[in-house]
Parts: structure tokens; C-alpha cells; sequence
């Protein structure tokens, strides 16, 4: 099994020899072939990787994409060395699935020689193996049974018609104490299904001695998994977090891909919609206890309306809305792409759509402070920041900002976010 990393929008060399840094003709089909395989990918796989003949180039999708023989990781376009990138990208993604994870590039996890699966494998065994310190859960399922003593209570009609003749059994109804439960088998489903992803010795060893403790618990087929029975209380809250765990390396976006011969995995995220929910979630937490109320996308409002049947159409939803006191007073919108200086162009590589959509925020939804928010690079004359402001012609006082965030530390993000939004949202604090 070969493994190889690519950047967004970086190049994967095909050859019949393959190299050190390539792959053979064979592995690249088999790598579209898992492309095409994932609802990410589009029809023809292209959203994720596009083939060139001697090169595949990757797209705006993140993440591992694993077919027979070969392992391709595919990591956001930041400006940090490969193992910073991982870490990042995992804390990106613990940030909007809600999960605690205190790790950084010194933390032994493997940052530098594994990839991103098998570290986030090793998370999910972690926080397992903490919660079930506490002991496996349990609950009292119903149980029937012809028994040799009875057990419970007896099932009179039973006993009276299938074991009238075998007095020597009793048919029994009762409750016992098990673990073979809908969040067990949901737990051993996920671990189950690791096993055959993960390639470092100590992380497989680990997902055995996991399973080993859930022995008991029937094996369930992923499709018909019981979600929906599970219920969390105050007495079982602590595997919330490993539920969600669960659910995002079982969940919509890893996929089992066949076709033909192929077979794959992917764990794959559109970085625009990553980028956009975690700004959202920063900025949530930025503004904690201001006063201030974060929407992400929405409130919806329409901006037309149909005179003849006096309907609203066109719907607005912007990304992040803050709003004070019942009124809109910032937008933001994210922009998972790089910026140019202004030396090289004058409206700084700015989509012309972005700032007409912006101005119709401005107009339906009264607001007077606006932000498009880039990731920020190198490249930029600037430190991350804001960028540039621009006044908004017959639009007194309204205002469109470019906002960059420096992204190789992402402890600083919602400190950034603080510091450009307090201004608008928090006026009295900023004073």
C-alpha cells in the first residue's frame, strides 16, 4: 500500500513506474474509480481529483480517498509545514462536530508519518477507551425463554400450549441486564469497520482490544444500524461525544465505494462548506456573552416580490448574520479561496458576483457593516487582518471589508474574529 499527499489544486504525476512521488496508470484509474464512487464527487468524479493523463489534479475536497493498493490524502492549501496542515484540518473539523480534542503538532499522534485517517482512527480509539473506564453501558432488554427454573414471570399460555407436554420446561418472561444495546452497536459497527481502514500496527492493535470489549454485542450491517434508538440522558451524556465521534467517520461523508473490481473508502469534506462552518462556529464563540446573537445561514429574507401574486421570491441566506438588539449589524460571507495583492489586481482577485450579492445583503437586510472572509496567505502584502475597506456608493455609511484569517494557528482565529468584529457588534465594549 503506497501512500501519497496532495495539496488543494496540486498535481499527482502518473507514470508506468510510478517514482516516489507518483503513481501508475493502474492506481490512478483506481483512485477515480473511488472518486466517482462518492457523493462529493460528482458524476465523473471530477470535483475531487481530474485526470489529465499524465497527472491527476486534486480539487476543493479534503480529506483521504483510499483505493486497492494505494492511499491518497488531500489537505487544505494553508501556509504551514505538512504536519501543522493535519493537525489543523483536524482541529477544524473537531471545531464543527463538536468534539474536544487537544492535540497539536507536539502531540504524539503521528502528525508527520500518519495520514489523516489513521489519525483521526487514533482519536476515536482514545476518546473510546476513556469513557468506557467507566464501564460498558447496559440496559434491561425483555427477554423470553423456556427455562429450567423460572425466571421473571411465566407465560401462562405458552406453558399451557407449545410446553404442555414438557412440564420440565418453563416459559419464562423477564429483563436482564445487557449490553447489547443500540448505542453498543452502534460503537462496534464504527470499530469494526476501522479495521479494515487502518494501517499503523499499534492503531489495528487497539481497535482489537476495543472490539474484544464489545464481544457481547451483536454485529450490525452499517445500513440498518439503530441511530434512532439511542437515547442520551444525564446518566449516559458522557458518550455524546463519542457517538458524534461515530457519526462523522460513519456518517454521509465516509463512503464504501465499489465499482467494478475497485473497491474504496473516502473521508472527504468540501473545503468551502468546512471553511464556511467553522468561521460560523469561531465567530459563535468570539462573541459569547456580547450581547450579540450569531445566526449561521440565515435568517432568510427575499429580495423581490412578485406583483402579481404578492409573493416574495428570491431568497437571500447569508452565511453568518449578527444581530443586535433584533437588527442586523454585521454579514459576514465566507470564501474558501486566495486573495491577490493589489499591486497585482486591483480588485484583489474579489469575484464581481461576491460584491453584487453582498450589496443586495446590504439593501434587504439593512445592514451597514459587511465582511467577505478569505483564509490568508504568504502571498498577501498584508498580515491577516482586514484587508481593505470599501464604501458602498448610495449607501450611506455601509461599508464592505476583506477579512483575512491566519490559519496556521488556529487557537488565534477567534481572537481575529474578536478583534474585527467588536467594533460593530460590541460598540460600548470597543470603546
Amino acid at each position: 500500500m503506497i501512500r501519497r499527499t496532495l495539496r488543494e489544486w496540486e498535481y499527482l504525476p502518473v507514470s508506468a513506474s510510478a517514482g516516489e512521488d507518483g503513481v501508475t496508470r493502474d492506481q490512478a484509474d483506481r483512485l477515480l474509480a473511488a472518486a466517482r464512487g462518492t457523493s462529493l464527487g460528482g458524476a465523473d468524479g471530477e470535483r475531487i481529483l481530474v485526470d489529465g493523463g499524465r497527472r491527476l489534479r486534486a480539487q476543493q475536497v479534503v480529506g483521504i480517498l483510499v483505493a486497492d493498493g494505494v492511499i491518497l490524502e488531500i489537505l487544505p492549501k494553508i501556509d504551514a509545514e505538512t504536519a501543522t496542515t493535519r493537525a489543523n484540518l483536524v482541529h477544524m473539523l473537531s471545531a464543527v462536530y463538536d468534539l474536544e480534542i487537544v492535540a497539536g503538532p507536539s502531540t504524539d499522534l503521528g502528525w508527520q508519518s500518519q495520514d489523516l485517517l489513521d489519525i483521526l482512527i487514533r482519536l476515536f480509539c482514545d476518546k473510546l477507551a476513556a469513557v468506557l473506564r467507566r464501564g460498558l453501558p447496559r440496559a434491561y432488554l425483555r427477554r423470553e425463554g423456556d427455562l429450567g427454573a423460572l425466571r421473571g414471570r411465566l407465560d401462562v399460555i405458552r406453558q399451557c400450549t407449545v410446553l404442555a407436554a414438557s412440564p420440565q420446561r418453563l416459559a419464562c418472561r423477564y429483563e436482564d441486564l445487557d449490553p447489547d444495546i443500540a448505542l453498543n452497536r452502534v460503537l462496534k459497527a464504527t470499530l469494526t469497520h476501522l479495521v479494515g481502514l487502518a494501517r499503523a500496527s499499534e492503531t489495528r492493535r487497539r481497535l482489537g482490544e476495543l472490539l474484544f470489549v464489545y464481544d457481547e454485542v451483536a454485529i450490525t450491517a452499517r445500513a440498518a444500524l439503530p441511530w434512532n434508538e439511542i437515547v442520551l440522558d444525564r446518566t449516559n451524556a458522557s458518550w455524546r461525544e463519542v457517538l458524534d465521534f461515530a457519526r462523522l467517520l460513519l456518517g454521509n461523508r465516509f463512503q464504501t465505494t465499489s465499482a467494478g473490481t475497485a473497491r474504496g473508502f473516502a473521508l472527504l469534506f468540501e473545503m468551502n462548506t468546512l471553511f464556511e462552518e467553522f468561521v460560523g462556529r469561531s465567530v459563535r464563540r468570539a462573541l459569547a456573552g456580547s450581547g450579540a446573537l450569531v445566526s449561521l445561514q440565515g435568517p432568510r429574507r427575499h429580495a423581490l416580490v412578485d406583483l402579481t401574486r404578492q409573493t416574495p421570491v428570491f431568497a437571500t441566506r447569508p452565511d453568518i448574520v449578527v444581530t443586535r438588539d433584533d437588527r442586523p449589524v454585521a454579514i459576514l460571507d465566507t470564501k474558501w479561496k486566495r486573495l491577490t495583492g493589489e499591486i497585482d489586481d486591483r480588485r484583489r482577485g474579489v469575484g464581481q458576483g461576491d460584491i453584487y450579492q453582498m450589496m443586495a445583503y446590504a439593501q434587504v437586510y439593512g445592514c451597514r457593516d459587511l465582511m467577505l472572509v478569505y483564509p490568508h496567505h504568504a502571498g498577501l502584502p498584508a498580515p491577516a487582518g482586514r484587508l481593505a475597506d470599501f464604501g458602498i456608493v448610495d449607501r450611506d455609511g455601509a461599508r464592505l471589508t476583506l477579512l483575512s484569517l491566519d490559519l496556521t494557528a488556529l487557537s488565534t482565529v477567534r481572537d481575529q474574529l474578536r478583534n474585527a468584529l467588536m467594533r460593530t457588534a460590541c460598540p460600548a465594549a470597543a470603546e
